[in-house]
């Protein structure tokens, strides 16, 4: 996580207070976030030294305390915590990038976008307030480096402290919204990332950590009569003064203020007067209402879920560069054995695909490059996302969806009016609509990320140059007898299916 509210943001995704959100020395430096059985600190010194911290916490906040080291002579902080959200994600929280400081920010430029290596980090959420050149530029930066050179699209934009919009207006968050579609839009960074998403991340984290003795306070100030209660919410000195007409002390109040913000504060009271009575009740709405739902969904679909397709795209990358770097005499032996992966492992040529609708263009029309991209995976991995369809969508509602689709890529991929990469593009749409179709026949893909695995013996080349597919490719009987009964594979398509014979799995 990069730049602006990165420590209040990760402590939201977490639920608990353990990432230090002041301006103290732990911020100046790269700390890892993994889970562990038990909580522990660990720095990680540039000399190798390696020394563990007690655990710390003051007023509920986990406390990081690096003297006598100095940030300049720490190479990360790990903290492993017991944390359900931590069990398939290591968090990495940087140091801002526009730092008054230019050896912090240098630190955080070096580990994310590494002249001569790849980064350590597999997807990047870029936080903002607002989206300058200095943004972009990093941005590309990172597309830059060997993992980006794998032909991926692995940022995602954050316009956060999105509730500062308007001066915290209860409409805030509907104004970051348009901003961030505008943002979306803008050729240059609909290149560099997947998507531009608002959020309140201060209203998450303490939506996420509510105490009982705050949402009492909240509901007293709720409680309040319509005119009372508007003046006390004017400005921040009308809230704390002392002479405010509410039975909370001024005290409590700046506490609520710094936890929550004004917008948390007029949202918090809006929401009680709704109906949500209880401190549950309050807790879920306002996290619901902050924005975080939508990037934990983005965050889950596109990295967590492609985690391992990520890494695999990412090593492939590094092993490119070191054959150009320092070629062995197998070198010509090795590339082609990584274009023979990557041509037959379909997830790999999702991922370029993706990439390639959001720099070069896919050479096909608007309608259909925007279907393209929702069938490889740009709104998530699951079926129905593939599909644009609701999330609880029956199986054979899928099915035929996914038929319908099969049929119409077909017939597109068979255009004399498309040019060659138009071509290959529809080739790995089709590929994906094909598993679509085996996957709802089974009524397993349902809810359930669709993962295409490389078939068993990968050609490359031609059809003609790697001879028949069916004779050299493996298939799983299971798999190949649903390919084989679907009523809904005409026999152009059966025969078509057989000849794209990768073993297809369901996760």
């Amino acid at each position: 996580m990069v730049k602006a509210g990165k420590s209040t943001l990760l402590n939201a995704v977490i639920g608990e207070e353990i990432a230090p959100t002041d301006a103290g020395e732990c911020t100046k430096v790269i700390v890892w976030y993994r889970h562990g059985a038990s909580p522990s600190i660990t720095v990680h010194l540039r000399d190798g030294g390696i020394r563990a911290l007690p655990i710390r916490r003051i007023d509920g906040r986990l406390v990081i305390d690096l003297e006598p080291s100095r940030p300049e002579d720490v190479d990360r902080v790990v903290v492993e915590w017991p944390s359900r959200r931590l069990e398939d994600v290591t968090l990495i929280d940087t140091p801002g990038i526009a730092s008054l400081s230019s050896g912090i920010s240098a630190r955080s430029a070096a580990f994310l976008t590494p002249e001569s290596d790849s980064s350590e980090a597999d997807a990047v959420v870029y936080l903002t307030r607002h989206m300058h050149s200095a943004d972009v530029g990093f941005l590309s930066a990172f597309h830059d480096t060997a993992v980006a050179r794998s032909r991926t699209v692995n940022a995602i934009a954050v316009l956060s402290r999105a509730d500062e919009i308007g001066a915290g207006r209860i409409d805030a968050l509907l104004s970051a919204r348009t901003i961030a579609e505008r943002y979306r839009t803008d050729g240059s960074l609909r290149s560099l990332a997947l998507d531009v998403v608002p959020i309140a991340g201060l209203l998450a984290q303490s939506a996420r950590t509510l105490r009982e003795h705050e949402f009492d306070a909240l509901r007293r100030l709720a409680g309040l009569g319509r005119s009372a209660r508007e003046r006390m919410l004017v400005s921040v000195d009308r809230f704390v003064r002392d002479d405010a007409p509410i039975d909370v002390s001024a005290e409590e109040r700046r506490n609520l203020l710094e936890r929550f913000g004004m917008f948390g504060i007029r949202m918090a009271a809006v929401s009680i007067r709704a109906g949500n009575h209880d401190s549950t009740a309050l807790a879920d709405e306002l996290y619901r209402r902050s924005g975080m739902e939508e990037l934990i969904r983005l965050v889950g679909d596109q990295f967590r879920s492609r985690a391992d397709v990520l890494k695999a795209s990412s090593a492939l990358a590094a092993l490119r560069a070191l054959l150009a770097e320092r070629p062995p005499p197998e070198a010509t032996a090795i590339r082609r054995s990584i274009e023979r992966l990557e041509s037959n492992a379909h997830e790999l040529r999702e991922l370029a695909l993706l990439s390639d609708a959001r720099t070069v263009g896919l050479g096909l029309p608007p309608a259909e490059g925007e279907e393209a991209e929702r069938l490889v995976g740009a709104a998530g991995t699951g079926a129905a996302e593939r599909l644009g369809l609701p999330p609880d969508t029956p199986a054979d509602e899928l099915h035929r969806a996914a038929t319908a689709a099969l049929h119409r890529w077909r017939t597109l991929a068979g255009s004399p009016l498309l040019d060659r990469p138009a071509v290959e593009a529809c080739d790995v749409v089709t590929r994906t609509c094909e598993a679509l179709v085996v996957g709802a026949a089974s009524g397993s893909v349902q809810r359930r990320r669709l993962h295409l695995a490389p078939s068993a013996e990968p050609s490359v080349g031609t059809r003609e140059e790697a001879g028949d597919p069916r004779a050299d490719r493996e298939t799983e009987p299971a798999e190949e007898e649903r390919l084989d009964q679907d009523p809904e594979l005409g026999d152009g398509e059966e025969g078509a299916a057989d000849e794209r014979r990768s073993s297809v799995h369901q996760e």
